[in-house]
């Protein structure tokens, strides 16, 4: 069999694997791409995909560098490495020539976080919409809102339940009616790699998400009565969109993305930063590392302890309890504050 037909045989059973283990569509795509390139790339050169040459592999990485963002470069990487160590598993393949070669590495960055009123702020935009669109509503009847007061509902309760359960967007897009248990605050996700989790919501998404169930989701399921067959069953995904389907991961990141334009958040802040919101403002109430592991679905304890690093409040109470000059410090200030107020000195801070 030649190079280039064996590779062709590897690359379909690769992908025949990745779609057994239920990676997403997304990654999928991804990897096909990622790989099939590179394959093509070495057929292009008669190179056996099996044993190229590390000046090979330097030309293509030369290659796939040029004008390309290092990101999307890491990313290509990462599914060439995951064929070839599956080629070496599956016994294609003697080894896994990537391995004795440096490959360029993303700096590591800190994930983008909302304050809790920036989070409120974008929660009153909402209101704002809701309040608007009910002064709207013919009659005034608070039980027959109209579109709008749908969408706002749903708006809401996107919001709430996203951040009081710090869900992923594909999550929050796939979270269906039989997911939810209001009467123990929670709500069961399929997370990567299809491991499900249960996602813990507090009262005010539970009321956010009651409101929209009982007065937004069933106006917009009305919407599609004029395009939906007779025996096709409607949709048992929770968010809707205003055309009465479901409310995709594109339309939940379209109307997020708007709804933090509105509330006047910092440019690049995405749905996601609502999930390392989440994290980081659990670890600032106390919370322990591996229950927030636990809730956001980590597979290993490093990847949540990032958030240990964005955490200022969690940092200077580690800082104050461990470093012996703080602790001094700290001592020193109170006895100085205790001093002068039995003087009769107000601390500088109070004088102000």
């Amino acid at each position: 069999m030649s190079g280039a037909a064996s590779g062709d045989s590897a690359y379909r059973r690769f992908m025949g694997g990745l779609a057994a283990r239920d990676a997403s569509p997304h990654t999928q795509r991804a990897y096909a791409t990622a790989v099939g390139r590179y394959l093509g790339w070495l057929a292009e050169r008669g190179v056996d995909w099996r044993a190229p040459s590390r000046s090979d592999l330097r030309a293509y990485l030369a290659m796939l560098s040029a004008g390309t963002a290092r990101s999307t470069v890491a990313q290509r990487l990462a599914a060439i490495r995951a064929f070839h160590r599956f080629a070496v598993r599956e016994g294609l393949a003697p080894g896994d020539p990537w391995g004795a070669i440096a490959t360029p590495r993303l700096p590591r960055r800190l994930p983008r976080v909302l304050e809790i009123d920036q989070v409120e702020r974008l929660l009153a935009v909402v209101d704002v919409e809701l309040e608007a669109a009910s002064r709207r509503v013919i009659g005034g009847s608070a039980h027959q809102p109209d579109l709008a007061v749908a969408l706002a509902l749903r708006d809401r309760a996107i919001i709430e339940v996203a951040y009081a359960a710090g869900l992923r967007i594909s999550e929050l897009a796939a979270a269906d009616l039989g997911s939810i248990d209001a009467r123990r605050g929670e709500i069961r996700v399929l997370g990567k790699g299809r491991k499900e989790r249960i996602g813990l919501l507090g009262r005010p998404a539970l009321r956010a998400l009651d409101a929209y169930l009982k007065d937004g989701r069933p106006v917009l399921l009305r919407q599609a009565h004029g395009t939906r067959t007779a025996d096709e069953p409607p949709p048992a995904v929770v968010f809707l969109n205003h055309h009465g389907y479901p409310l995709g991961v594109r339309g939940l990141r379209f109307k997020l993305d708007g709804l933090c334009r509105k509330a006047g958040l910092p440019v690049g802040v995405s749905p996601h930063t609502l999930r390392h919101s989440f994290a980081t403002h659990l670890l600032d109430g106390g919370a322990d590392l591996r229950v927030v592991q636990e809730l956001l679905g980590h597979e290993s304890l490093a990847t949540t302890q990032i958030y240990t690093h964005v955490s200022p409040a969690r940092l200077r109470a580690a800082y104050r309890e461990a470093h012996p000059r703080a602790r001094a410090d700290d001592a020193s200030r109170r006895s100085a504050a205790s001093g002068m107020a039995t003087s009769g000195i107000a601390p500088a801070a109070e004088a102000r």
